[in-house]
């Protein structure tokens, strides 16, 4: 028997015991990166893509209607749409329509797969993304407004020449640690924090000032960023939905940054996952893994535009809230209001 068909043979095995197991927590289970679990299935369930993920990206337009998941250790954010306004510019990649939002950083795309699996509601097909360490960066599922006549000729389009069941991934190195908060010059901090005229600044300020993200907010002083109790990302969640305010919903992978734009509705509470099921949006996020949240406070040539983040406890980010705005908009005052009251309580 091959390694690729023990592993198989493995995850047969595993979804008998365990059925609906999904594919990154069966591969947690047996011991191998979720990339190498898909790829063991190559020429049976999968099948090996190209890395011309900028050409791909360019072709995506043509499925119409399609989910979009990007997810990290805590959180999963599903998204249904088009995909338009697309463009590629050296390592990075837009999508900007109303519907699929998304933000790629191409240099952490490694491996990508069709995946054609059955399911306890029937066959599923989807193109999987991951990164050198085997880890999902973003997934395209086909919805019954696909069309699958387009995605059939995508997928053959980008068929890898070499078609393999073995796939190397490499280690992920350890986080970088943050620098005592003594080494920090607070007042550069705030100094350059102030004079921000736009909130994609901010990264920019961070790697400048040798700072991390959470050691950030907590050193740049209450008027800037104060931490919140680490039910306030359900309060906010809930707040939102009541008064019917749009907001904007960030959520990241290694590779990819996906975001909704619009109203939450229907929230859901399930063990300690909470959850946002509305028909285009799909949030799952694990309240239980929030060890920090903050209310964050960015001056822009709109006004100062209001954020509610949540971190684990590595100060890995989980997921950002915002209220709905383009640039060049003010913020809404009724998101301000929703997320300064969290730090009023």
């Amino acid at each position: 028997m091959t390694k690729a068909s023990d592993l198989r043979q493995r995850l047969r095995d595993l979804r008998a015991g365990q059925p609906g197991v999904r594919a990154r927590d069966a591969a947690q289970a047996l011991g191998v990166s979720e990339a190498e679990l898909v790829a063991s299935g190559v020429e049976e369930t999968a099948t090996c893509l190209s890395t011309a993920w900028r050409d791909m990206l360019g072709a995506m337009p043509t499925l119409g209607r399609v989910m979009c998941l990007t997810r990290n250790d805590h959180c999963v954010h599903e998204r249904h749409g088009r995909f338009e306004q697309v463009s590629a510019n050296g390592p990075h990649g837009l999508v900007l329509g109303p519907d699929i939002d998304l933000r790629i950083f191409f240099g952490q795309w490694h491996a990508g797969f069709a995946v054609a699996e059955e399911t306890r509601s029937g066959p599923r097909r989807s193109l999987q993304f991951f990164d050198a360490h085997g880890t999902a960066v973003h997934k395209i599922y086909a919805t019954a407004e696909t069309d699958m006549a387009a995605f059939d000729a995508l997928i053959a389009q980008f068929r890898a020449a070499a078609q393999s069941t073995e796939l190397a991934v490499t280690a992920r190195p350890a986080a970088a640690t943050d620098r005592p908060d003594a080494d920090i010059d607070r007042q550069a901090l705030r100094s350059a924090w102030r004079g921000m005229r736009d909130t994609h600044e901010f990264f920019g300020i961070l790697q400048k000032h040798k700072v991390g993200r959470v050691q950030a907010l907590r050193l740049a002083g209450d008027d800037l960023a104060q931490a919140l109790p680490t039910d306030s990302v359900r309060a906010v969640l809930n707040a939102s939905a009541a008064s019917e305010t749009p907001i904007m919903v960030f959520v990241g992978s290694p590779g990819c940054i996906q975001i909704h734009t619009g109203p939450v509705q229907k929230l859901v509470p399930t063990g300690p996952w909470f959850n946002v099921l509305d028909p285009t949006f799909n949030l799952h996020l694990r309240e239980d893994a929030i060890v920090h949240t903050f209310i964050v406070r960015k001056p822009t040539d709109d006004g100062v535009v209001t954020s509610v983040e949540a971190f684990d406890t590595a100060g890995r980010t989980i997921a950002l809230f915002f209220g709905a705005r383009k640039p060049g908009q003010p913020e809404r005052g009724a998101w301000r209001d929703i997320a300064e009251a969290r730090a009023a309580a």
